[in-house]
C-alpha cells in the first residue's frame, strides 16, 4: 500500500481551500496551530483564523459563538485536550445546543508517541459518541480526511474528526465519494468480517493479504463513521460470516468495539471478538510504531486473533 502525505497535511490544505471557497468558514486553535496544520489557514487567510491561545474552554465558547453569527467554525488542538480540557463547552454550548461547530482533534490516538499519555488520546471517541446528536468521524487516510471535511463543512451540526499525526497507507478507493455512516467494504472475505477505523485499516488490509496464503479469507470494513454507525450493514456483514474481529486504537471501553458488539449481541451464533487498547494510559516511545506493538495493535496481532477464532470453528 503506499504511503500518502501526512493526514494533517492533507487537513490543512482542505481548510485552505474551504475557506477561500466559503468565506463564512473559520478556523481556531489553541496554541498549536503549527502541529494540526492550522497554521496554513493563518498564512492564506488570516481573516478567517482564529489563534485562541492555550485556553480550550474558551476557543470552544468562542466557536459557539461564531457559529450563531452564522459562521462555520473549525476547532482545532490536539485531540486529548479538546474533548478533555473543554469536554463541558462541547456537552452544553456545542452538543446540547446543536451549534454548526465543527470539532477536530488532532495527533490522536498514540500518535503523539513521545509525550506519553497526557498528549494521547485513546478515551476521545467514547466521551463524543456519547453526546446526543453528536457525528463522529475517523478518517482511515488522507483521501477519506479530505472529504469528511468538505462534508463537514455543508452539513448543520455538532461534528468530531478525529485525525493521526503523521503518514498513513492509502486505502479510501478514489472512486468512491465519503458518505458519512456509510461502511465501506475494501476487501470481501467469506471467513471472518474485521470491522476497523482510522490507522487501523490499513493493518487489517496488511492482516487480510498475509492470511489469504493460509485459505483464510478476511472481509475487511472502513467503519469510518463511528455515529451515526450503519447498523444493518453491521448485521449483514457479521452475518455472512458468523465471525467478527474490531480494531481501533482507541481504549475498548465506549468506541467501535463497543458499538459494533452492541450491534450485534442479539445476533445469536455470531463471535465477536475485539482489539484495542484495555483500560490503560499511553505511555512514551520513541517510534509509533513501536507503541503500536506495545498495545497490540498490529497486522500481525489482526492476523493471530484470526488464526485463533478459525482454529475454534
Amino acid at each position: 500500500m503506499a504511503i500518502t502525505p501526512s493526514v494533517r497535511d492533507a487537513y490543512g490544505q482542505a481548510l485552505v481551500e474551504l475557506v477561500a471557497e466559503n468565506p463564512s468558514c473559520v478556523v481556531l486553535d489553541a496554541d498549536l496551530s503549527i502541529g494540526t496544520r492550522s497554521a496554513m489557514v493563518q498564512k492564506a487567510h488570516p481573516e478567517n483564523f482564529f489563534e485562541m491561545g492555550i485556553a480550550e474552554q474558551n476557543m470552544v465558547s468562542v466557536a459557539v459563538g461564531l457559529a450563531l453569527t452564522g459562521k462555520t467554525p473549525f476547532v482545532n488542538t490536539f485531540a486529548n485536550f479538546l474533548v478533555g480540557r473543554a469536554y463541558d463547552q462541547i456537552r452544553v454550548g456545542v452538543a446540547l445546543s446543536r451549534t454548526n461547530v465543527k470539532l477536530v482533534g488532532s495527533s490522536a490516538g498514540f500518535s503523539n508517541y513521545p509525550d506519553g499519555g497526557t498528549h494521547q488520546s485513546t478515551e476521545d471517541i467514547a466521551l463524543m459518541r456519547a453526546l446526543p446528536g453528536m457525528t463522529v468521524i475517523v478518517p482511515s487516510d488522507a483521501a477519506e480526511a479530505v472529504e469528511a471535511v468538505r462534508w463537514a463543512a455543508k452539513y448543520h451540526g455538532p461534528v468530531y474528526i478525529r485525525l493521526p499525526r503523521d503518514e498513513v497507507p492509502a486505502v479510501f478507493p478514489r472512486d468512491r465519494d465519503f458518505t458519512v455512516g456509510k461502511i465501506h467494504v475494501l476487501r470481501q472475505g467469506r471467513d471472518i468480517v474485521v470491522f476497523a477505523c482510522g490507522t487501523m485499516v490499513a493493518m487489517a488490509l496488511e492482516a487480510a493479504e498475509s492470511l489469504a496464503p493460509e485459505g483464510i479469507d478476511l472481509t475487511v470494513a472502513n467503519v469510518s463513521t463511528i455515529k451515526p454507525l450503519e447498523e444493518q450493514v453491521v448485521r449483514a456483514l457479521a452475518g455472512g460470516t458468523g465471525r467478527a474481529i474490531t480494531v481501533e486504537e482507541h481504549s475498548l471501553i465506549g468506541g467501535l468495539g463497543d458499538a459494533i458488539g452492541g450491534t450485534l449481541k442479539n445476533m445469536p451464533g455470531v463471535v465477536v471478538e475485539s482489539i484495542g487498547v484495555k483500560d490503560s494510559f499511553g505511555q512514551s516511545a520513541c517510534s509509533y510504531d513501536e507503541l503500536l506493538k506495545a498495545f497490540n495493535l498490529t497486522a500481525e496481532n489482526i492476523a493471530g486473533l484470526a488464526r485463533k477464532i478459525m482454529r475454534r470453528a
